[in-house]
């Protein structure tokens, strides 16, 4: 199965959605993300509160949609925040496609403390959605029957 995130930048929560499920997955998701505007590089707070987890950050890079063309994922997630107002791209092809809105820690300001936080909870709530992706038997799954469990997946905070 592979998960592709997509965020517009591309630099802080597809990013961490990415880092996250790989590391909680294993081989039985393939974790990638990109952006449809990327500004080509990964926040620095998202590497270091991921390394702060024990979280692997290696090859984690900023990178464009177009990238993933030819790598047909299976399952599409979109995770900018409608809630802020924010665009978010849309992705075509004939995949399963679902929004995990997610608020963007790194437009916030505050203290040391007031940003880990922030950042931990968006990272909490991609892990508590990937243990419940990773709950699913994809096998038995149509099309679908996938994409509404992934959509019932996405109102988990």
């Amino acid at each position: 199965m592979k998960f592709l995130f997509i965020c517009t930048h591309n630099r802080c929560r597809s990013i961490l959605s990415e880092a996250i499920t790989r590391h909680l997955a294993g081989d039985r998701i393939q974790a990638f993300s990109a952006g449809s505007q990327p500004v080509g590089e990964v926040h620095p707070l998202s590497l270091k509160f991921l390394a702060e987890r024990e979280i692997s950050t290696e090859g984690l890079r900023s990178q464009s949609w177009d990238d993933f063309e030819s790598e047909q994922p299976d399952v599409v997630i979109t995770v900018c925040d409608s809630a802020a107002s924010e665009s978010c791209p849309v992705w075509f092809g004939d995949t399963v496609k679902v929004h995990w809105g997610l608020t963007d820690p790194s437009k916030l300001e505050g203290d040391e403390s007031e940003l880990r936080a922030a950042f931990f909870a968006v990272m909490d709530t991609i892990e508590r959605r990937t243990h419940a992706a990773l709950a699913l038997d994809f096998e038995a799954m149509d099309r679908d029957a996938l994409q509404a469990a992934m959509a019932q997946i996405a109102e988990i905070d």
